[in-house]
């Protein structure tokens, strides 16, 4: 199994650590294309309309310095970097050390930046969205796309079932194999109709990323198919009250989890 997750654009910035060592990072093939990537994003994180071109307000200036430093600032593991609505969720920390490791070797975080991490990977603070247009790269989620595919190809061919929470550019950065491939997305009842709703997305994704690395703590293996995981989602009960589906894959489009929260859903 593989769980393909965002990056946060919040960040808790690591006030200790080692360097950054590209070379130990997932695919450190790919240590050409991260220092081209943060050669070009401290350029312009320096120029006059840096806030600009990355896209970023007054209140996250700092990261913008932060781009300008990259190998000489202290790094700290993935999970301990992201912050945000999914990263709470799924709640890395209060994981048994078995669900931990499972998630360090089974979770991808995608990056504008270095491309794709796992959750263990030593990076820095830094600021660089995958809908950025940056001077001399262009979009990095297109940039990233023709880099990143051979190398998931590969890692794809033995995985298994892979689960797609990521949303927007994050999933221009690799199209996922469609026969292998469940997406999840999250509605809500309201005024009695099923409806598409963003607000909940993140969080209720980290909280399906949790239990499925939960589920190979409790039953031995991790699920292994598209059945498996809505068995697995569905099954979860207690306080997160939704109810789940699987609508099969057709042709390229992939299988979607569909997990639907109560008209009276809250994050608590």
């Amino acid at each position: 199994m593989l769980i393909l997750l965002p990056p946060s654009e919040g960040k808790s910035a690591p006030r200790t650590g080692a360097p950054l060592d590209l070379e130990s990072l997932l695919f450190p093939s790919l240590a050409g294309e991260r220092t081209t990537a943060m050669g070009f994003l401290s350029s312009a994180s320096s120029a006059p309309d840096a806030a600009e071109v990355l896209g970023v307000g007054a209140s996250v200036l700092h990261d913008v310095e932060a781009n300008k430093v990259l190998f000489d600032s202290p790094t700290a593991p993935a999970h301990k970097v992201f912050t945000g609505v999914l990263f709470d969720a799924l709640d890395y920390a209060s994981l048994p050390e078995s669900a931990r490791r499972r998630a360090r070797e089974n979770v991808l975080v995608f990056s504008g930046l270095f491309g794709v991490l796992a959750l263990g990977d030593r990076v820095p603070n830094h600021r660089l969205s995958v809908t950025a247009n940056l001077p001399g790269l262009g979009r990095m989620s297109s940039w990233w796309k023709q880099r990143l595919t051979p190398s998931l190809d590969a890692l794809a061919e033995n995985a298994g079932v892979i689960v797609d929470c990521r949303s927007g550019g994050y999933v221009a950065q690799w199209r996922a194999p469609a026969g292998l491939t469940v997406t999840v997305d999250v509605f809500q009842i309201r005024a009695g109709q099923r409806t598409v709703v963003s607000h909940f997305a993140k969080h209720t994704r980290g909280l399906v990323a949790r239990e499925l690395l939960l589920a190979g703590s409790r039953v031995v293996t991790s699920p292994e198919t598209a059945a498996e995981v809505v068995a697995t989602a569905g099954s979860t009960g207690g306080p997160h009250e939704w109810t789940v589906d699987l609508v099969p894959a057709s042709g390229r489009k992939h299988a979607s989890l569909q997990v639907t929260l109560p008209e009276q859903h809250t994050t608590v």
